[in-house]
């Protein structure tokens, strides 16, 4: 049988729930219906503790919570016209201890699987190193959006080195306004615009950004540091606000009302590129060192943005080769002391944004979604092989 004219379907969360991973599938299944080359059949959702109004796409859905849902759809699976199911991982969006109702799918499936890993951890739990070793044996390919993964996931996960590819995340390429022409209508004029955007909580770190800023504004009085996106939905639900009072109690006793802004809503992908766009910086003073991969970052760079961030494992890979400043964890004053830098060296800053640039050319999504579909092709056309031998 033709591998053209297999059908495809994605297992991931998808709008209108607010969750990055979300985006990222629906980007992805966008641009990857356009190529052609494969039938897009659909995406099952993943729900929490809620229903969505999903459009088209999805086809079927689940509750995250229901270990019965993850058997139910192994058997729907496999009775299906479905040839490859792409599992978007992570550990928080699927049910039981660490996400552990995903094996009871895998293990039933009788169609073969692509993971992509959305996070990869140094020091990983029993379960944790369970379950992804076991996606890995079991899947025919694992993808990862950060070289700097894998030989974490060779030497920890054991998954062989044949099975995993290298594919950046995808950033969009709507057109936008010019920074200052964006400036001028968000009200920013003359401003030196800082940002952070992305579903906010505890782990973002943003305290030590404020006071960052707090340390910058007594020399440059201009600078505007923009706190962009709402509480993370799971966080909200648990702590309602606490950690966004915290913030804004922050704000008002180191005396930066003028300096530092929130805007507390679910931005639209045009609503985050023209913010970004404006920005002259993107800050990222995340906690986490194990973060394999960050969707805000990703845009960043696909803007071709000066980037200040903590050391991350995926900012330690894009800022690298001097695309970028990485300043110490849970330190203020490292990443003022960037800030100042960039604001004080213009001939450093247009070097970096030029390299910065160069790889964000790489990580549009039509480039991303032409990478999948190869890879996509290359899995269907060995399952091809093997069953013409069988």
């Amino acid at each position: 049988m033709s591998i053209l004219g297999r059908n495809i379907a994605f297992l991931s969360t998808y709008p209108p729930r607010e969750c990055g991973i979300a985006t990222f599938t629906q980007d992805l299944v966008n641009e990857i219906k356009k190529i052609k080359l494969i039938n897009f059949a659909g995406v099952i959702a993943i729900n929490d503790h809620k229903r969505y109004d999903y459009d088209e796409d999805v086809i079927y859905e689940i509750n995250q919570f229901e270990r019965e849902d993850y058997l139910k759809l192994a058997e729907k699976l496999n009775e299906s016209n479905i040839d490859l199911l792409i599992i978007e991982h992570e550990y928080g969006i699927f049910g039981g201890e660490s996400g552990e109702y995903l094996l009871d799918l895998v293990d039933n499936l009788s169609i073969p699987f692509v993971v992509t890993v959305h996070t990869v951890l140094l020091n990983p739990n029993e379960k944790q190193l369970k379950i992804l070793k076991e996606l890995g044996q079991k899947s025919a390919r694992v993808i990862t959006m950060a070289k700097n993964t894998i030989p974490l996931l060779e030497k920890i996960y054991e998954i062989p080195s044949h099975k995993i590819t290298f594919i950046p995340h995808g950033v969009p390429t709507l057109p936008v306004l010019p920074k200052e022409t964006l400036k001028e209508r968000y009200g920013f004029k003359g401003r030196r615009i800082i940002s952070t955007f992305g579903l906010i909580n505890p782990g973002k770190g943003i305290e030590y950004g404020i006071e960052a800023i707090s340390m910058v504004a007594k020399k440059y009085k201009d600078v505007l540091y923009l706190v962009l996106g709402q509480t993370h939905p799971n966080i909200k639900r648990l702590y309602g606000e606490e950690y966004r009072e915290k913030l804004q109690k922050m704000v008002k006793d180191l005396g930066v009302k003028d300096n530092v802004r929130f805007v507390d809503k679910y931005l639209t992908k045009r609503e985050i590129l023209e913010y970004l766009k404006m920005s002259d910086i993107y800050m990222t003073p995340y906690l986490n060192k194990e973060q394999a991969v960050s969707g805000t970052l990703a845009y960043a760079a696909g803007l071709g943005k000066i980037i200040i961030s903590t050391p991350y494992m995926y900012a330690e890979e894009i800022l690298g080769n001097g695309r970028g400043l990485l300043a110490d964890f849970r330190s203020a004053k490292s990443l003022a002391e960037k800030i100042e830098y960039v604001f004080e060296h213009p001939e450093a800053r247009a070097r970096m944004e030029s390299e910065m640039k160069k790889l964000g050319s790489t990580m549009t999504w039509n480039n991303v979604a032409y990478r999948y579909v190869i890879m996509i092709l290359s899995v269907l056309d060995v399952k091809s092989r093997e069953e013409v031998v069988i």
